[in-house]
């Protein structure tokens, strides 16, 4: 038999110890961090981030956030919401070449009913996705397996963070 290890993740399946929410927008709370890997954000943009999801569907997950604390798209300026689409393009190329998944799944959920677990700081999901990435566990376990741990994904897409945002770095002219 083969065992899937994934230990960081029984704190959020088993609910055994409790998550603190942060009292702050985890969003807001990563953009003032001094420690990017603590808060796991890959790349600050000019108006927006990319930072990894700490309870991912698959390795890799992402979210793109604009750093002006605003619940939808409606509220963005068209600045903040050229950055965030542009922020998303370049972590596709980024997650294409460090993890070359088959495919993407990308979305903004607006409104608890929608799925927003953070509803007032509006965000984008890259979830890679990889033939064959689905299996029983969800269904039958009610668990998804996650393969490497946070932190050490965080170290590996950082080695291709520069090649990936080459180009958004000479668009913005940093």
């Amino acid at each position: 038999m083969e065992r899937l290890w994934a230990p960081w993740r029984i704190k959020y399946i088993k609910k055994v110890i409790p998550i603190k929410k942060p009292e702050e927008c985890i969003f807001c709370d990563a953009i003032k961090a001094t420690n990017d890997r603590e808060k796991l954000v890959l790349y600050r943009g000019v108006s927006a981030f990319v930072m990894l999801n700490l309870f991912p569907y698959n390795n890799g997950h992402l979210m793109i956030a604009p750093y002006r604390h605003v619940a939808t798209l409606d509220d963005l300026k068209d600045e903040e919401g050229i950055d965030l689409w542009r922020l998303t393009r370049y972590s596709l190329k980024l997650l294409r070449v460090a993890l070359n998944p088959d495919g993407f799944n990308i979305g903004v959920n607006i409104g608890r009913v929608a799925g927003a677990g953070v509803e007032t700081h509006v965000h984008v999901h890259i979830v890679p996705r990889w033939c064959g990435d689905t299996n029983f566990m969800p269904i039958i376990g009610n668990v998804k397996v996650i393969p490497e741990g946070i932190y050490e994904t965080y170290d590996f897409l950082m080695k291709f963070v520069p090649q990936a945002f080459k180009e958004y770095e000479n668009l913005s002219n940093r």
